[in-house]
């Protein structure tokens, strides 16, 4: 199975190095020096990693055969694969491949059928499940733990626990103006 790992961005000084966008939470499993990716396009790779390193908090690569900065332009926007054993599991207890969750049928703690996960959107802030529901609308569910209580791969199902408003029209608004006006029925 194949799995995005990062997304290569502009170049950095002259001598072939790019930043990128890391989408793994193993860089240095994925990307480490010696590793060799798979790119879309294809016609980009397959690239092999001769050089990483961390600068001002973001990774930079150097690629085997890439070294200036007209070369390190060309890539831009690459997306980087690697080739992933379907049944490996991510380090990590709580950590799961998008394509483990990918399919999984979203439900409420009451039980309550919300839909299936058709994509996992990933942000600069958080991850997003894409769940379509029945009715073939789309919601959105933040992949967070105040939402997401338990995520179970043997029954292929997500459980929520959505806050009002997240997945119906029945969101609680509440303000201190409803307080004073129920305040003033009482007297």
């Amino acid at each position: 199975m194949q799995l995005v790992v990062a997304r290569i961005g502009r170049a950095h000084g002259i001598k072939g190095e790019v930043t990128v966008e890391v989408r793994t939470d193993e860089p240095e499993l994925r990307l480490g020096p010696g590793a060799v990716l798979a790119t879309d396009p294809p016609s980009a790779g397959p690239l092999t990693i001769a050089t990483g390193r961390v600068h001002s908090g973001r990774l930079l690569l150097r690629f085997e055969g890439v070294h200036d900065r007209t070369g390190a332009e060309a890539l831009r926007n690459t997306l980087l694969i690697t080739d992933v054993d379907p049944e490996e599991l991510p380090e990590g207890e709580d950590e799961y491949y998008d394509h483990q969750l990918i399919d999984l049928d979203v439900v409420t703690k009451d039980g309550e059928e919300v839909g299936r996960i058709t994509e996992i959107s990933h942000l600069p802030t958080q991850d997003l499940f894409v769940v379509e529901r029945p009715d073939g609308t789309e919601v959105f569910v933040p992949f967070v733990e105040e939402i997401v209580a338990e995520i179970d791969l043997e029954e292929q199902r997500a459980v929520i626990t959505p806050p009002p408003g997240l997945i119906d029209d029945r969101a609680e608004v509440a303000s201190s103006r409803d307080e004073a006006e129920s305040g003033d029925d009482a007297r």
